[in-house]
């Protein structure tokens, strides 16, 4: 994997969100869990370049989140569709998900969060903001729809500060 300048990286960002699917860690080597994402956004914000991810409160990786300075976002090939799927629904309160997942942690070049050695990009992320969503808000009633038990996302903003991934994310 090589570093990757944030004007560098080339994204397929629908696809990569919607298709791919993605994998959230916050936490340090000792103390970390990983949840699989397919909401967010990259761009720039404030000048920066940033991820924005969502995680509701009653998932277990909303206190490493809260507790924790910095995430990891990470990509996988195809063939790890079965361990990412995993780390989604299963929750790391009950069982090691990540053995159970036989994904292999991987100590971050940048940040205290871990990421994954079987990624293919890995995005270090320093947190800058957040805010919980709110129902009023929405424009569009049917986002509400979203939201049977009323457990509305905490939106974060990660700055990204190291950026790893295969040629494929920089040619």
């Amino acid at each position: 994997m090589n570093e990757i300048k944030a004007d560098d990286l080339k994204l397929k960002i629908t696809d990569l969100w919607s298709r791919q699917w993605l994998v959230l860690t916050a936490g340090t080597m000792q103390d970390f869990n990983s949840m699989t994402i397919g909401w967010g956004s990259v761009g720039v914000m404030w000048g920066k370049p940033f991820v924005q991810v969502v995680v509701r409160p009653g998932r277990y990786t909303f206190e490493f989140m809260e507790k924790y300075p910095t995430f990891t976002v990470c990509a996988f090939p195809e063939h790890y569709r079965d361990a990412v799927k995993l780390l989604g629904t299963q929750s790391g309160r009950n069982s090691d998900k990540i053995e159970d997942s036989g994904l292999t942690i991987l100590k971050s070049n940048s940040i205290d969060a871990p990421a994954y050695e079987e990624a293919e990009l890995i995005l270090e992320c320093r947190k800058m903001y957040w805010q919980d969503m709110e129902p009023g808000h929405f424009l569009d009633n049917e986002l509400d729809n979203n939201y049977p038990k009323k457990d509305y996302h905490r939106i974060y903003f990660g700055e990204i500060v190291n950026i790893r991934g295969e040629s494929s994310f920089s040619d």
